[in-house]
């Protein structure tokens, strides 16, 4: 059976299809870097954050044999450092997916996220996809700086989109579609030409981000 997900690089940094014997790797990146990425992890009401890569990939495999999903590892120079996501795929007249990514402390600031990002998204652009969209925590000034330098265009505060960490949280959206970028994401990043203030956010969102909802009587 062909892959279900591209191999995709630019100089060091490649993502490509998850495997089930990467589960291994995985479990021990996700552990080594609990301390990094627990405040970013999804969670079940009521339960919280299980480590079982093998059960992870199972899922994500079988999201992408039903064709909703394109599940990556992401590798610099050869080693496996994180993971990429493509997830929501829908065609016909929506045409969108989302990205969501994490990759290792001991890599950060090397530009492998926003380069990860940039790949995905010209291949799903490049595949018919025509919005691709990223939601981010307002707290995480890693992910906000990816979107930052990849031009993304932000779309607005989601109040207690997505269970993360043991409780639902905001998300700031932000959003790419294929008109916007003909040249491909990675291209214009790497000429300097995404803009500047695409992904600022207003400061009306962050303060309501900072705002708790009133919880009902």
């Amino acid at each position: 059976m062909p892959p279900l997900a591209p191999t995709l690089s630019d100089g060091d940094i490649t993502i490509r299809q998850i495997r089930l014997r990467d589960a291994r790797v995985l479990e021990r990146e996700l552990r080594a870097n609990r301390h990094w990425l627990r405040k970013w992890e999804a969670s079940t009401p009521g339960g919280g954050t299980v480590v079982d890569a093998r059960a992870g990939i199972r899922s994500l495999l079988s999201n992408a044999r039903a064709g909703s999903g394109l599940p990556f590892v992401v590798e610099y120079r050869g080693e496996v450092v994180g993971q990429l996501n493509v997830s929501q795929i829908t065609y016909g007249s929506l045409s969108t997916a989302t990205i969501g990514y994490w990759v290792a402390e001991r890599v950060a600031g090397r530009g492998i996220t926003p380069t990860a990002v940039a790949l995905a998204t010209d291949h799903c652009f490049a595949s018919g996809i025509h919005r691709m969209e990223i939601c981010i925590r307002p707290e995480n000034a890693a992910s906000l700086r990816v979107v930052d330098k990849l031009g993304f265009r932000y779309e607005g505060l989601r109040r207690r989109y997505i269970h993360i960490d043991g409780d639902w949280r905001d998300h700031f959206c932000f959003a790419l579609t294929a008109e916007e970028v003909p040249s491909g994401v990675l291209r214009r990043w790497r000429e300097g030409r995404a803009p500047a203030d695409a992904s600022a956010v207003p400061e009306a969102d962050r303060a309501a981000a900072a705002t708790p909802l009133p919880r009902g009587l």
